[in-house]
């Protein structure tokens, strides 16, 4: 097996991307890292990336990585033998001084990987977010809840920055960080991604669109705060949101959801995601 790390994210693109849109809904979190560098509009918070590949001896491509420090690193794995592929991408990050806070990708491959990374490290690792990547072609429920989506202005950056905070915190399991929340917020919002429903002239949910690829787009920070949940409004800014997207020639959208709270899977599941892959997370 062949290690070969890439400096530029177009030649990443270029020997990862055909391999990736083959199932575009299960890969768009690799892909949308990928094109947003190679577009040269990363975020400030992203470190120098780290984008390898290995390839058995014939040139096949059998695990790709992408992280942008301090995120995780992301993987993308082919066949079903894992340690000849992840041993070899584990000693290349280890050699060359890459500190990786943990591992998230594809559920066998994500594993095959944490086990590699415990037994050359001698530290273990511990599961994270189980999640699951849902795609839709079609909104088939809309909801009924009262008001209507919009996009969000900067009227609406300080409530989103706390959103933001509350929602790592809820969703993703991390500790909120007021300022990078803020900043969060601050760009989405100054790229027209955030949208939020609005009923009786109160905001009471929020949405994003995120990482487009050729064929589909993400819906992501999703959140409703405790003291508004239950009345619909997250599935109904999802769903309108999705339509939206749809409508704007999109083929499908795609989200994560928690399998440990199947609440929200059921209303993905209703406005008519369905299920393409588990994606698990190891920390480190």
């Amino acid at each position: 097996m062949n290690v070969t790390f890439y400096t530029n994210s177009s030649d990443f693109l270029a020997q990862t991307r055909h391999a990736l849109e083959t199932d575009e809904a299960a890969n768009n979190l690799m892909l949308g890292i990928a094109l947003r560098l190679a577009a040269g509009n990363a975020p400030p918070t992203w470190s120098t990336p780290y984008l390898a590949t290995v390839a058995d001896d014939a040139g096949h491509l059998a695990l790709a990585a992408v992280m942008t420090p301090p995120a995780k690193l992301v993987l993308y794995g082919e066949g079903d033998v894992w340690q000849p592929t992840t041993e070899p991408l584990a000693q290349h990050l280890l050699d060359n001084g890459w500190y990786v806070p943990g591992v998230l990708g594809p559920s066998e491959v994500a594993h095959a990987f944490a086990e590699t990374w415990q037994a050359l490290t001698r530290h273990p690792y511990r599961v994270g977010v189980r999640q699951r990547v849902h795609a839709l072609r079609q909104v088939i429920y809309r909801g009924d809840a009262a008001g209507h989506l919009r996009a969000a202005t900067s009227d609406d950056l300080d409530l989103l920055a706390a959103w933001f905070a509350a929602f790592h915190e809820e969703a993703l399991h991390e500790a909120p960080d007021a300022a990078s929340a803020r900043d969060n917020a601050e760009r989405r919002i100054a790229a027209e991604d955030m949208a939020v429903w609005e009923n009786d002239g109160q905001v009471v949910s929020m949405t994003a669109r995120s990482r487009p690829t050729h064929h589909g787009i993400a819906v992501n920070a999703v959140y409703t705060p405790p003291e508004q949940r239950g009345r619909g409004y997250a599935t109904a800014a999802v769903a309108t949101l999705s339509q939206q997207l749809l409508d704007e020639g999109y083929d499908f959208c795609c989200l994560f959801t928690d399998l440990s709270n199947p609440t929200s899977n059921r209303i993905y599941q209703r406005i008519g995601y369905r299920p393409v892959c588990d994606f698990n997370e190891y920390i480190f």
